[in-house]
């Protein structure tokens, strides 16, 4: 029975159980992920499109937030592996945040760059769509991708967004689509 809210910003503890697809598994971070998360964000060549990319300071502060997202409204950035491996290869998830003035589920994905070419990005999209389209029906889900991130770009159209405007965003033009 999908998750009703008349307001975005309630807790939602407990929404969220892991997912499977055929290949990944995508489940709640956890404090152990983090220099694993830290490597990721701040890998040069994850970085390629982004005008400020974070060093290791900001990298753990993002991951704190995110934990922090979780412990208040129970889903958020999840941590993804090959569903038979060990190894976070990346994260893939949705966390609220606030887009002209509304209420949106901000999509996010990065992996590690031996993960890439595999089309990992597009099956844990759908995998976290499928659960935002089940639970939080209500709340629209936003893409942002800059403008130079061609591999990026494919991966939001390829999931079924909908360009909706093109504007600066964090240091550089990006494309916002939604679904």
């Amino acid at each position: 029975m999908p998750v009703i809210l008349s307001d975005p910003l309630a807790s939602f503890a407990d929404v969220f159980t892991d997912i499977e697809t055929d290949r990944l598994l995508l489940r709640p971070p956890r404090e152990a992920d983090r220099q694993a998360m830290v490597d990721i964000h701040t890998d040069p060549r994850t970085n390629r499109f982004n005008p400020a990319p974070p060093g290791v300071p900001e990298a753990s502060e993002m991951f704190s937030t995110w934990l922090a997202h979780w412990a208040e409204h129970g889903f958020g950035y999840p941590a993804v592996l090959e569903r038979d491996g060990t190894e976070v290869i990346g994260m893939c998830g949705v966390r609220l945040r606030e887009f002209h003035g509304e209420k949106v589920l901000n999509l996010g994905y990065r992996f590690r760059p031996s993960a890439w070419g595999k089309g990992y990005a597009v099956e844990a999209g759908q995998a976290v769509l499928a659960w935002c389209a089940r639970e939080l029906p209500s709340v629209p889900v936003l893409a942002s991708v800059s403008i130079a991130n061609k591999p990026s770009l494919r991966v939001a159209e390829r999931l079924g967004f909908t360009e909706y405007t093109e504007e600066m965003y964090d240091g550089a033009m990006s494309r916002h689509y939604r679904r």
